[in-house]
């Protein structure tokens, strides 16, 4: 799949590439990456979602913030997502959008949750798809994110592969190490055996190098603790600002008169999950990082069921909620199962 045409457009917060697809007067969908990705992950899906549409949908898929083909700037991790959120509602002002569907993928939908609660009215229609959990990423217990150390020791920037940011930063493309971005893209983003094309891997894999790093960009800074596993969240970079010190979307589900929510998740995402390969205190329950303290006073995060519970409370407030589990299927459902998710979207903006 070729790339869609790329632009550029200038707001007062910076200037952000931008695809787009579809007619200028098609209904606004606005599809939103995650981490260590760009809007490139979308092309393929957005240009069947115009075409499974008849041409009504004008599909629109940003690069954050230091990430692909968007101007460079640093993510102050104490505002939560918000840099990443205020970015869009710029953007959107910018194209004259006075409502929007919005799709999040994984960090994503953190997102386009922390961009509903403060604009709901710029929201007509939410899809959260394999979502990061409401209360940031590890260190965390129970479906109420309740911290296991109170320095939310074991999320942020320090937990993130040493040797994996090393090959980013060295543009690593070969799959010789289990830590090279396409042995991860392989491995994590989709669940095997699927693989893609190669000269569409490879443009993936490319789309991952452009990620800026460093302590404002991917993966953060951090600092030590004295709690399992030694280090805690900065205040700076993407991973600091989805750790539960900083990320914190309990407030969804409180939400009077929001959108209509569709929650899209595989089965088997080995990212978000319950038992979450990402995750210091699951892997520490395999015996994989030394010195686990068990799992009283450290357990897996729960990162699905704290979503749902999430969910649970928004559909109880009167909000409404679909939930789409693909079985057989990843981290990326849009490019593993893109017909059963396309159909699902255009359900729900029907």
């Amino acid at each position: 799949m070729r790339d869609l045409p790329l632009r550029r457009v200038a707001t007062p917060r910076g200037v952000l590439a931008v695809r787009e697809l579809g007619p200028s007067e098609g209904r606004p969908l606005i599809l939103v990456h995650g981490n260590v990705s760009s809007g490139r992950f979308f092309s393929a899906f957005a240009a069947s979602l115009v075409e499974a549409s008849g041409g009504r949908l004008r599909v629109i898929v940003p690069d954050l913030r230091g990430y692909g083909d968007t101007e460079a700037g640093p993510i102050d991790a104490t505002r939560g997502v918000r840099d990443l959120s205020d970015d869009l509602i710029a953007l959107a002002e910018a194209l004259d959008l006075q409502r929007a569907a919005w799709l999040g993928w994984s960090m994503g939908a953190a997102v386009v949750m922390q961009l509903t609660l403060d604009r709901p009215g710029l929201v007509s229609h939410l899809i959260l798809q394999a979502p990061v959990s409401p209360v940031g990423f590890g260190g965390t217990r129970g479906v109420h994110g309740a911290p296991n150390a109170d320095d939310f020791a074991g999320s942020g920037g320090g937990v993130a592969s040493p040797d994996f940011c090393r090959l980013l930063a060295e543009g690593d493309r070969s799959a010789d190490s289990p830590q090279s971005p396409r042995s991860v893209l392989r491995a994590f983003y989709f669940k095997p055996p699927f693989a893609l094309p190669p000269e569409e891997e490879d443009a993936l894999v490319e789309a991952m190098l452009k990620g800026k790093l460093g302590p404002g960009y991917y993966p953060g800074d951090f600092t030590a603790s004295t709690s399992w596993p030694g280090v805690a969240p900065g205040d700076a970079g993407i991973n600091n600002a989805i750790a539960p010190k900083h990320l914190d979307l309990r407030a969804f589900g409180r939400l009077k008169s929001g959108p209509p929510v569709l929650w899209v998740r595989g089965a088997d995402d080995a990212i978000v999950s319950d038992s979450s390969a990402f995750d210091l205190a699951y892997l520490g329950s395999l015996g994989l990082v030394p010195g686990w303290p068990g799992a009283e006073s450290c357990p897996p995060q729960p990162m699905v069921g704290q979503m749902k519970a999430v969910l649970d409370e928004y559909a109880q407030a009167g909000g409404e909620v679909h939930s789409v589990v693909l079985p057989d299927c990843g981290h990326s459902p849009h490019i593993e199962r893109p017909d059963e998710v396309r159909a699902a979207v255009l359900r729900h903006l029907a």
